[in-house]
């Protein structure tokens, strides 16, 4: 392991990955399983699902150390696949 940093940051970044994606399956369990789920499970389930796609952005692609306008450009493509997202599955619910 000559030549070869260890990046503290990685685990802690894995565990919180790892959690969110248990406070799904947790979600998931707690509405029951059924078929038709509801508004705040699946918006809770989205908003997880742009949480851990921002944490991958900066940790693991390397944004939290890129230009500022890179930042900005991934921060602003999460807010828009939220809103899309979002926008979509209420209008969808509506119709």
């Amino acid at each position: 392991m000559i030549g070869i940093k260890f990046n503290r940051r990685l685990p802690a970044v894995w565990l919180i990955l790892a959690s969110l994606t248990l406070a799904y399956l947790w979600i998931d369990h707690s509405a029951g399983g059924s078929p038709r789920s509801s508004a705040a499970v699946t918006s809770g389930v989205i908003v997880i699902a742009l949480v851990k796609v921002r944490i991958i952005f900066r940790e693991f692609m390397e944004v939290r150390n890129a230009p500022v306008l890179l930042c900005r450009l991934t921060d602003a493509w999460v807010v828009v696949m939220a809103a899309a997202l979002l926008g979509c599955y209420f209008v969808g619910m509506n119709l």
